[in-house]
């Protein structure tokens, strides 16, 4: 009669023990069923992570080696500074060599509009104009570079129209002629 639980030698504690058995079972079930996923990735991370950690502090120099170390490298330490010291004056010269060249290009242009602006004042003052004064000055140029002095003449070009086109005449523009509308109410009611 024990299988029932109701005799007097049963006792709570097997029964709860029972039931809190099936009730862990369940709640892990239900645990596993919903995060079970979740879980499982999180252990890989776990273990990769612990993996890596392992590796890094393997590969990562032991304390007597890195004291042998120490002592050799002053000399490459110095030898590395002074390389990087002698190609930092390199390209500071570099820098300094460009600067100057762009200063004087800049003087140089600078000249050059003073220049115009001095002719251009000129020519004004003579009652030239200045675009008249500048191709003066480019044909000047020209001729002192050329041996003949001969003045290049424009080709005859034909004209667009007609000499005797009046566009307020109506001819001669062939099927496009504009009418006045007609006058009074437009919509005619």
């Amino acid at each position: 009669m024990e299988l029932g639980g109701a005799g007097p030698a049963a006792g709570p504690g097997p029964e709860l023990g029972r039931g809190g058995l099936e009730a862990l079972q369940h709640t892990v079930g239900s645990v596993l069923a919903s995060y079970g996923w979740y879980m499982l990735l999180a252990a890989v991370a776990v273990y990769l992570l612990v993996q890596e950690v392992s590796r890094s502090l393997a590969a990562r120099p032991s304390g007597r080696r890195g004291a042998a170390e120490a002592a050799e490298e002053p000399d490459v330490v110095v030898r590395r500074q002074e390389a990087l010291a002698a190609a930092r004056l390199r390209m500071q010269e570099e820098l300094n060599a460009q600067a100057e060249r762009y200063k004087e290009k800049q003087r140089q242009l600078e000249e050059e509009r003073r220049r115009q602006k001095i002719a251009m004042w000129e020519s004004m003052q003579e009652g030239k104009s200045y675009k008249g004064n500048l191709k003066l000055n480019q044909q000047e140029v020209e001729s002192g570079a050329s041996a003949s002095t001969v003045p290049k003449s424009k080709p005859n070009k034909k004209p667009l129209r007609g000499g005797g086109y009046n566009p307020l005449s109506g001819e001669g523009g062939g099927t496009c002629s504009w009418r006045p509308g007609r006058r009074g109410p437009s919509a005619g009611g």
